[in-house]
């Protein structure tokens, strides 16, 4: 399954560096800060590839020629507006509050970078919540400090145990890399 060739992660995110762990690829994490932008008028489903392409060209100077570079970048969907990471705990329990009892989409884009080509791929996963209680939320926003999640939430945390009823989709993808798609293509 594996190439033989040196797998660079282009990301901090603990999670894709956990999934890829357990996907069994040896890799190392290679990061370079990026903006992270994307023009106003983009389609939605384009956003995560076109940020997980910015994060691969960033990337990609530290790295040797027959390397793969893999990066990926998620949003959270909700009534076609992006959800970004929460400002502070105000935010983080205000996004949760919108969240709450509703279906939301989770877009993963994914760049594979290899032998000077570029594989670029996105998968959405459908996620719906129950609905909350104001105890439920802050309970979780206080103990779990999702600040550095889109959509205020890890669907494998306490939030996704008690408060997720139901998928459509790559549960993998929720956490922030489509990984069996990536085994796939690797």
């Amino acid at each position: 399954m594996y190439t033989g060739k040196r797998v660079i992660l282009g990301s901090q995110s603990p999670r894709r560096k956990q999934l890829l762990e357990q996907a069994g690829i040896p890799f190392e994490v290679k990061v370079v800060d990026t903006a992270e932008t994307f023009p106003a008028d983009m389609h939605i489903p384009d956003i995560p590839v076109h940020i997980a392409r910015q994060k691969a060209v960033a990337v990609a100077p530290l790295c040797k020629a027959d390397d793969i570079i893999i990066t990926a970048d998620t949003v959270v969907v909700l009534d076609d507006i992006i959800i970004g990471k929460p400002k502070d705990r105000e935010d983080a329990i205000r996004i949760l509050s919108a969240l709450s009892g509703r279906e939301h989409r989770v877009i993963t884009g994914v760049i594979i970078l290899r032998d000077g080509r570029e594989e670029a791929f996105s998968k959405e996963t459908a996620v719906h919540f129950k609905p909350l209680t104001t105890e439920q939320i802050t309970y979780y926003v206080d103990n779990f400090k999702p600040y550095d999640k889109a959509g205020a939430y890890a669907i494998q945390e306490w939030i996704g145990a008690v408060g997720i009823d139901r998928i459509d989709g790559c549960f993998y993808n929720v956490m922030g890399l489509p990984v069996s798609n990536v085994v796939e293509k690797l």
